[in-house]
């Protein structure tokens, strides 16, 4: 715990700066965690990282992600036309390695290249909004509040599993507390420095204290079927990128769609 705490605290304090600095700064950091990522749900799938199939996994996931990037006009071509002969190349490179890469691995290069090509992409596109930095943070408190306040709430009082099948030590109670802290805390920093109309807050609060849990839910869904305890190690005390982000994935996702971002 102690290591997970200091970890913690100088990651999310870098996370912030990154946050505050947004532009290119911002960019480059989603794009690495984006490329980690992806390496470590093909990792956990059984899926070669470089060889061709791995590759054009990375370009359908680039594809998704670049056009939200600062950095973008940097390459002249238009990167989601290339996401159909990806397609077609991953199904005939299943022909031609004769079932060695059949096509449940295409499947699986195909989602993980969309989970986490749309999740990093919302989340980088947000902080490019007018007031992209507001709405940024607030996710990002709201996301962290929720993994804390379920996390203490479900070892003080927990007793009620959540979903055993899926994620045995998370509890109803500390899911309860996570939307709380998360309601709380957002509304309290959003009137003493946000400017971010109240439903609106309130909103991304609910959101990222409902669908951040199911998002930690899904990544350990993935983890318990390809039977591996974390997505990585990088992070010390907390896993992979996959581990740590699981919810933002998510989170940033579904807050486009509801048009809150």
């Amino acid at each position: 715990m102690k290591q997970r705490i200091i970890t913690g605290l100088i990651g999310g304090a870098a996370f912030l700066f990154f946050i505050y600095q947004g532009g290119a700064w911002y960019s480059l950091l989603v794009l690495l965690l984006a490329v980690i990522g992806h390496f470590e749900f093909m990792r956990m799938a059984g899926i070669q990282p470089f060889n061709v199939a791995g590759i054009l996994g990375y370009v359908l996931m680039a594809s998704l992600l670049w056009p939200s990037l600062a950095f973008s006009e940097w390459l002249p071509i238009s990167m989601p036309d290339l996401m159909l002969p990806v397609l077609l190349l991953l199904l005939i490179y299943s022909v031609l390695r004769k079932n060695q890469f059949h096509i449940e691995h295409v499947a699986l290069t195909l989602v993980g290249a969309l989970y986490i090509g749309f999740g990093f992409t919302y989340m980088a596109a947000v902080r490019n909004l007018p007031d992209g930095l507001m709405l940024t943070v607030l996710v990002i408190v709201a996301i962290w509040s929720t993994d804390s306040g379920a996390y203490f709430v479900g070892k003080a009082i927990g007793k009620r599993k959540l979903w055993p099948e899926i994620s045995p030590n998370k509890t109803v109670e500390g899911a309860l507390g996570g939307l709380v802290a998360a309601v709380l805390i957002v509304i309290v920093i959003n009137a003493c420095f946000g400017s971010i109309a109240f439903d609106k807050a309130l909103t991304i609060a609910l959101v990222a204290g409902i669908i951040g849990q199911m998002g930690d839910l899904v990544e350990s869904a993935f983890k318990r079927h390809f039977q591996v305890k974390d997505s990585g190690q990088l992070i010390p005390g907390h896993g992979g990128v996959l581990d740590r982000f699981d919810s933002f994935l998510l989170v940033f996702p579904v807050l486009h769609l509801l048009g809150i971002v």
